[in-house]
């Protein structure tokens, strides 16, 4: 008979949570033997910078991930939303506006812009009737050309004051990063604790269950694809405010991350399953790899090598693991 503490371990190990938490401190570790000065302050303080601005976006993924849809648009809604911001920042500092006032419209700018797209996306899937991953591709294509045409290829300004301030804060943490932690907190609560989280999943697991009980599923669906798009303009202006400056190439690619980050955190691609927590483990694993590969001196060209791996596994995992498969 199995006694009750060793159910107890089998149990732990039984934990997705759990076993994402041990892979992560087994990649810290491998690295820290690798390059023994990786268990820094300055080190986890570059970690935490980027892990961030990634844990923003790929909560919004998950959102739209749990509730049956994909965003594909998120990465160049990060550029373009950076642009525009910076643009609006540039013309109100050649005013004679205030360091403070001119971050804040430009946050709202930014914000605003991601809105647009996710309204976009919106419109393209619950009126227009495309699948959510034709539609986000229609605006991931869209934002990346108008990151371009609004910068012609250039950066927007330079900033030194802002990025000075993006690496200020309290011990390891960013006044960046403290942010974040309140906004991904506050979504946590909203994912798992109200009646808007539970209509996610329910629309995510079965949305014509759903529609059935009540649940205005376009409405929900649009308003996810919105609150995407305006995580994903946020995370612009924390970009514009970490480089100085607005980039049409900043952002490029951070969808495939995101969608990495969620799928690790054991979130089902078919919707209907995944927590925060899971999601932030993985994005802090694919943070820690890919700056550790770096810190390692391995070439960065191997990082979207890494991130497809990841991927792979967690998604095979996925197909023989029933807690993450709908029921």
């Amino acid at each position: 008979m199995v006694t009750s503490p060793l159910r107890r371990v089998l149990g732990l190990f039984a934990n997705q949570q759990f076993i994402l938490l041990l892979v992560l401190v087994a990649v810290m570790v491998y690295f820290d033997v690798h390059n023994g000065r990786f268990f820094s302050v300055a080190e986890f303080q570059n970690l935490v910078v980027d892990l961030s601005a990634a844990a923003l976006v790929a909560v919004a993924e998950l959102f739209v991930i749990v509730s049956g849809g994909i965003d594909l648009s998120v990465g160049s809604t990060i550029a373009v939303s950076g642009v525009i911001g910076a643009q609006a920042i540039v013309h109100l500092q050649s005013h004679h506006f205030g360091e403070l006032p001119s971050l804040l419209v430009g946050t709202i700018v930014c914000t605003g812009v991601g809105g647009v797209v996710g309204a976009l996306n919106a419109v393209l899937i619950t009126k227009a009737n495309l699948v959510p991953f034709v539609a986000t591709l229609v605006t991931l294509s869209a934002g990346a050309g108008l990151a371009l045409f609004f910068s012609q290829g250039a950066q927007i300004g330079y900033d030194p004051v802002a990025a000075t301030w993006s690496s200020t804060g309290f011990w390891i943490f960013t006044w960046q990063a403290l942010i974040v932690l309140v906004i991904v907190g506050v979504l946590g609560l909203v994912l798992h604790f109200t009646s808007y989280g539970r209509y996610n999943y329910a629309i995510g697991s079965n949305p014509f269950a759903a529609r059935a009980a009540g649940i205005n599923v376009n409405r929900h669906v649009a308003s996810v694809y919105v609150m995407s798009g305006m995580l994903a303009g946020l995370t612009g202006m924390f970009f514009y405010i970490r480089i100085g400056g607005g980039a049409p190439q900043t952002g490029i690619g951070t969808e495939l991350e995101a969608i990495a980050a969620v799928v690790i955190g054991g979130a089902s691609l078919v919707g209907g399953v995944g927590l925060i927590s899971g999601t932030i483990l993985g994005v802090a694993i694919l943070t820690v790899v890919t700056d550790g590969l770096v810190f390692i001196n391995v070439s960065t060209y191997w990082n979207q090598v890494v991130v497809a791996g990841f991927i792979a596994v967690a998604a095979i995992l996925q197909t023989v693991s029933p807690g993450t498969r709908k029921r």
